[in-house]
C-alpha cells in the first residue's frame, strides 16, 4: 500500500507571523521609515510665486492757491511696471515716470475750489490697474492789512512781476502791499479798497503789465485811473497808486522836471518833484483813490523817496486825463498848495 508522502514545512515562530502582520496594516510613511536607508526620495515640484502688486505713491505738492504753481509727483513701483495715467477736470494725460519710478506733473490752478485727481496704472503685462484718487483745495483767500503768510508773499510776487510797486516782498501786508493791490484795482477796473478779494486773485490770473501811452522815457500820469507810470525806453517800469487835483486842474500836457525839493516842505509835500509852477509829484501823508488833492500829484510817502532818486532835472512828465491824447494844454488855476 501506498503510504501518504509528509512534507515537512519549517515552522514559522508565531512572533513572526505577528510582526509581518502589523507591518502590512501600518500607513505608508511607517513602511517608508522602515524602506533601506539608502532609498531615492522624490522632492515634490515647487509653486511659483506669484508677481506683486505694483505700488503708486502720490501727493500734492505746492501752495494751493488759485494760479500758483500746482504739483503731483509721487512713485511707482517697479518703475516698469505700466503706463501712468492722470485724470483731471480737463481730461486724461499719459505721465512720464522716470527710470528711478518717480514722476512729477504740473497740475492746473485757475480755478478755486475743490481739485480732484486720479492716476491709473495700466500694467504692461497684464493684470488689474491700480488706482489712487485723492483731493485737495485750491484758495483764494481775503487778504488785508495785518495779514503774513506765504498767500501774501505770492501776492506780492505776483504784483512786482507786472511791475506794481512795493517796498519789499516778505509775506507781511503793510501799507505798500495796500498800495500795490490799490492801484492794481486801479487798472483793472475792480473797486478800489486796498484788500485782496477773490476778484483780485481772479484777475492776477489774467494780468499784464499796464501798457505806456507814449515811446520814449518818461513819467506818466493818468487823471482818468488815478495811477503813475514810470517808463523808460517805452516799456512801464514801475506802477503806483496816486491822487490828483479834485477840481480836475491837474494840467493835462507834456512837461518837464525844472525843480526838486528832498524831504518834507512847510506844508507837507515829501520829495517833489516840480514840472510846471507849483504843481508837482510828491509823497504826502494821505493819498485817496480819488482826486483829492489842489493839483499836485500824490503818492505813497514810501515810494516818493525812490522816485525822486530815479527822475532828474530835465526828465519828461506827461499828464492825461486818459480819453484821449489831448495837446499839452496848462491849468490857469494855480497848484502851488498840496494836497
Amino acid at each position: 500500500m501506498w503510504k501518504e508522502a509528509r512534507v515537512h514545512r519549517p515552522l514559522v515562530p508565531v512572533a513572526g507571523l505577528l510582526a509581518l502582520a502589523a507591518l502590512a496594516g501600518a500607513p505608508a510613511s511607517a513602511q517608508a521609515a522602515s524602506a533601506p536607508q539608502d532609498a531615492v526620495q522624490v522632492a515634490p515640484a515647487p509653486v511659483p510665486a506669484s508677481p506683486a502688486a505694483p505700488v503708486v505713491r502720490a501727493r500734492f505738492d505746492g501752495l494751493r492757491l488759485l494760479g500758483a504753481p500746482l504739483y503731483l509727483e509721487g512713485s511707482v513701483a517697479p518703475a516698469a511696471a505700466g503706463r501712468l495715467v492722470v485724470a483731471l477736470p480737463g481730461g486724461r494725460r499719459t505721465v512720464r515716470v522716470a527710470a528711478d519710478g518717480r514722476f512729477r506733473v504740473r497740475l492746473a490752478s485757475r480755478r478755486a475750489g475743490r481739485l480732484c485727481t486720479t492716476l491709473t496704472l495700466e500694467p504692461a503685462a497684464g493684470g488689474e490697474p491700480v488706482s489712487r484718487s485723492q483731493c485737495t483745495t485750491i484758495r483764494a483767500p481775503r487778504r488785508a492789512l495785518g495779514s503774513r503768510g506765504d498767500s501774501v508773499r505770492y501776492l506780492e510776487e505776483r504784483l512786482a512781476k507786472r511791475h506794481y510797486v512795493l517796498a519789499r516782498v516778505d509775506g507781511v501786508y503793510r501799507d505798500d502791499t495796500r498800495d500795490a493791490v490799490l492801484a492794481f484795482q486801479k487798472v483793472e477796473g475792480l473797486p478800489r479798497d486796498g484788500v485782496a478779494t477773490r476778484r483780485v486773485w481772479r484777475a492776477l490770473l489774467r494780468a499784464r503789465t499796464p501798457r505806456p501811452r507814449w515811446s520814449g522815457t518818461y513819467l506818466e500820469v493818468d487823471k482818468r485811473r488815478q495811477i503813475l507810470l514810470e517808463v523808460r525806453g517805452g516799456r512801464v517800469t514801475h506802477v503806483s497808486h496816486a491822487s490828483t487835483g479834485a477840481t480836475g486842474n491837474t494840467p493835462v500836457g507834456r512837461w518837464r522836471i525844472y525843480r526838486k525839493d528832498a524831504g518834507f516842505n512847510s506844508i507837507g509835500m515829501y520829495y517833489s518833484l516840480y514840472f510846471l509852477r507849483g504843481f508837482a509829484t510828491h509823497g504826502y501823508v494821505s493819498v485817496p483813490t480819488y482826486p483829492a488833492s489842489h493839483g499836485c500829484v500824490r503818492l505813497p510817502l514810501w515810494y516818493a523817496p525812490r522816485m525822486y532818486a530815479r527822475w532828474h532835472l530835465g526828465d519828461t512828465v506827461r499828464v492825461h486825463a486818459g480819453a484821449s491824447r489831448a495837446r499839452a494844454t496848462a491849468s490857469p488855476a494855480v497848484g502851488a498848495a498840496p494836497a
